[in-house]
C-alpha cells in the first residue's frame, strides 16, 4: 500500500502551483461543465442536420463523446500532457459506433462545435487576464482531439479492412464449393455488395510474390468495369468474381492483364452470386483443360473449352453439349444430325457430302446453316466444327443403344 502512495505524491510534486487566475478559470470550468454540455448539445442539434437525423444509439453515443470531450478538457487545462489518454477519456468506448455512424468529416465537424462553445464561454469563465491562455489552450486541445479522431479511424479502417478481406475469403470459398445457406447471403450483405445481376468468374494463375498493393489495384481496375467485384487467392490460383458486368468482351481483356502468365479463363453468365458457383466450376474445369488448346485466346470462355472438358473428365460439359446441341438438332430434324455428321466424317466437303446424301450442294449448304442457326455453331469454321462434332459423339454414346439383329432372332426362338 505504501508504493502508490508515493507515486501519487510524486504526481503532485510534479504539478506546477497554479497562478490565481489560472486557479480560478479551472474552478469556473468545472462549475460549468454541465452547462457546457448542454450548451454543446443544442448547438449541434441546431448547426448539424445530419445530426437530427441519427438514431436515438447514435445520438447517444455521440452526445457522450461530446460530453467526454468537455470534461477531459478541463483535466488537460490543468495538467497539458501527452494526448495519448484522450483516445480513452474522450472516446471511451464509442470508436466503433462513431466510425459506423458518421464519417470522420462529420466527427471534425463535431469537435469544432465543441470548441466553439467553450470558446463563446470565455469571458463568462475566465478572468480576463487569462483569457488569452484559456483561448490558446483551447486551440491546442482542439488539435490533440483532431488528431485523436482522426487515430480512431485509421484504426477502425485497418481492423475493419483486416475484416473485410478475411469476410472476402471466406465468400469467395463458399461461391466456388456451391453454397447457398442464409449464412453466405448474411456475409455478402455485410460485405456491401451492391449487383444483382450479371455474375461471372474469372480464373487463372497468380503472381509468384504479388505486391501488397497488389489487389487494391486489381480491385480498382475491377471497379472500372463492373459494379462490383471479390477477389479471392488460392495457392497459385487467382479468382475473381465479377458482378453486374459492363462491356464484357473488353473487361475480360483488361482484367485478364492482371493475371500471372498462363490461361485465363470465364466461366459463363450466373443470374446471382448464390448461383455463381455453376460459373466458377466451369472457368476451373476450363483452366485445366487450356492446355489442350495452346492457340487459344487470353481470355477464353469455359464454354469455348468444351471439347478439351469433355476429354479432362468434366461431365458439366458433356452434358452441356447434349443439352445445347445435340438435342435442338435432333428436334429439328429435316436432316441435319446426318447432314452434319457426314460433313465432318467427309473431311468438310460440301460436295462429297451432297453425293453421299444424293442431295444438292446447296441443300447441304442450307442445312449446315441451320445447324449454325439452331446451336450457335457455325460447322463451316474449324474449330467450332470441333464443337459440333464432339456434341455429336458425345450425344450419340447417351443415347439408349437399339436392339442388335442378333437379340431379335434369340427373342424370337424363344
Amino acid at each position: 500500500m505504501a508504493e502508490p502512495v508515493k507515486t501519487t505524491s510524486k504526481r503532485k510534486a510534479a504539478t506546477p502551483a497554479l497562478s490565481p487566475e489560472k486557479a480560478e478559470t479551472l474552478r469556473q470550468l468545472r462549475a460549468n461543465v454541465g452547462q457546457l454540455s448542454t450548451s454543446t448539445m443544442r448547438k449541434l442539434e441546431k448547426s448539424l442536420p445530419w445530426y437530427s437525423r441519427l438514431s436515438s444509439d447514435e445520438r447517444s453515443a455521440l452526445g457522450l463523446v461530446a460530453q467526454n470531450g468537455i470534461a477531459a478538457f478541463v483535466t488537460w487545462y490543468e495538467r497539458p500532457s501527452s494526448p495519448s489518454w484522450i483516445l480513452t477519456d474522450v472516446f471511451g468506448n464509442a470508436p466503433t459506433e462513431l466510425t459506423r455512424s458518421i464519417s470522420l468529416q462529420k466527427a471534425l465537424q463535431l469537435i469544432r462545435i465543441v470548441v466553439e462553445v467553450v470558446e463563446d464561454q470565455v469571458p463568462v469563465i475566465a478572468p480576463e487576464s487569462d483569457q488569452p491562455s484559456l483561448r490558446e489552450a483551447v486551440l491546442r486541445y482542439s488539435r490533440e482531439v483532431a488528431f485523436a479522431a482522426a487515430d480512431v479511424y485509421a484504426r477502425a479502417a485497418e481492423s475493419r479492412g483486416s475484416w473485410d478481406t478475411r469476410l472476402e475469403a471466406l465468400i469467395v470459398d463458399a461461391i466456388l464449393r456451391g453454397e447457398n445457406t442464409d449464412a453466405l447471403r448474411s456475409r455478402i450483405a455485410a460485405l456491401g455488395w451492391k449487383a444483382q445481376e450479371r455474375f461471372t468468374v474469372m480464373v487463372g494463375n497468380s503472381p509468384s510474390e504479388p505486391s501488397a498493393s497488389y489487389v487494391s489495384e486489381l480491385r480498382r481496375t475491377a471497379g472500372r468495369f463492373a459494379e462490383d467485384a471479390l477477389v479471392g487467392i488460392q495457392g497459385d490460383r487467382l479468382i475473381l468474381i465479377l458482378g453486374g458486368v459492363q462491356d464484357r468482351d473488353t473487361a475480360y481483356v483488361k482484367l485478364s492483364e492482371m493475371f500471372a502468365p498462363g490461361a485465363v479463363v470465364y466461366g459463363p453468365e450466373a443470374g446471382s452470386l448464390v448461383e455463381a458457383s455453376s460459373s466458377a466450376q466451369a472457368a476451373f474445369a476450363g483452366l485445366t483443360a487450356a492446355r489442350a488448346w495452346p492457340s487459344a485466346p487470353r481470355p477464353v470462355a469455359a464454354d469455348d473449352l468444351l471439347p478439351e472438358r469433355v476429354v479432362s473428365g468434366d461431365d458439366a460439359a458433356r452434358r452441356s453439349l447434349i443439352k445445347n446441341i445435340y438435342r435442338p438438332l435432333l428436334a429439328a430434324s429435316n436432316g441435319l444430325v446426318e447432314t452434319l455428321g457426314t460433313y465432318l466424317e467427309l473431311g468438310h466437303s460440301l460436295e462429297a457430302t451432297a453425293r453421299e446424301l444424293f442431295v444438292h450442294a446447296n441443300t447441304v449448304r442450307y442445312r449446315l446453316k441451320r445447324v449454325c442457326d439452331v446451336t450457335g455453331w457455325d460447322p463451316l469454321l474449324p474449330r467450332e466444327a470441333f464443337v459440333l462434332q464432339t456434341a455429336l459423339v458425345v450425344g450419340r454414346l447417351s443415347a439408349q443403344p437399339k436392339a442388335t439383329p442378333e437379340r431379335h432372332a434369340s427373342r424370337s426362338q424363344n
